[in-house]
């Protein structure tokens, strides 16, 4: 396939994004770490494609990114207050929440029954998610290679892989976000990221914390 690549700023990137993404294509776009790739989130030919484009471990599971905290109950049940609160306090910001995946995300998604979830602090980002609803995105790079921070870095690696780059010049790159499991009461932190355990203990408990709280 020819790689199509349009800068974010053109007025016709997130209506052709969406139309990628409607016809089971892959998009490759700017979040605040690094660039992601994305499919429909509940289309499981295109997740199927995700992972063979990326040449990722089907055992590991595919993130869903979203543009508001309103979206959680679209891809998860059951999430817990701290869950809810987590993410009402640092999203958007670099912080996953693993929560209890919702019945109507395809299985491949993960191989277990819990989705790993974040609200991205990036505008074009926002704007693409504003759009089509929750994405299933995993980092633009081929599985163990560099991540990427430009769309030429994802060209580099994805040329003929992936059909739309939208380019939204350099992301910040540097640490990936915080991941925190919040499947029970009792929370854990999975990766440990910008926002340390302490900030996340502040947030639960009322108090104002900077979101770049460092562990």
């Amino acid at each position: 396939m020819n790689t199509e690549i349009i800068s974010t700023n053109h007025p016709d990137a997130i209506p052709r994004a969406v139309s990628v993404l409607d016809q089971g294509g892959i998009v490759a776009f700017p979040t605040d770490t690094v660039y992601g790739l994305a499919a429909a989130v509940f289309d499981s030919s295109a997740i199927e494609l995700l992972f063979q484009v990326k040449e990722r471990d089907h055992g590991k599971a595919i993130a869903v990114l979203m543009s508001s905290p309103k979206d959680l109950d679209r891809v998860a049940i059951n999430s817990n207050q701290a869950a809810v609160k987590l993410a009402e306090h640092f999203w958007p910001g670099p912080l996953t929440l693993v929560v209890p995946r919702h019945p109507a995300l395809p299985e491949i998604l993960s191989p277990l029954p819990t989705i790993g979830v974040r609200v991205p602090d990036h505008p074009d980002a926002l704007a693409l998610m504003d759009a089509t609803g929750p994405l299933a995105v995993t980092s633009a790079n081929l599985s163990g290679k560099d991540n990427a921070c430009t769309a030429a870095e994802v060209l580099d690696q994805l040329e003929g892989r992936v059909h739309l780059i939208l380019d939204g010049g350099s992301t910040p790159g540097g640490q990936p976000s915080t991941v925190v499991d919040c499947t029970s009461s009792e929370l854990s932190i999975l990766r440990a990221g910008p926002i340390s355990w302490e900030a996340i203990q502040s947030a639960l408990h009322g108090n104002k914390t900077s979101h770049n709280a460092q562990s």
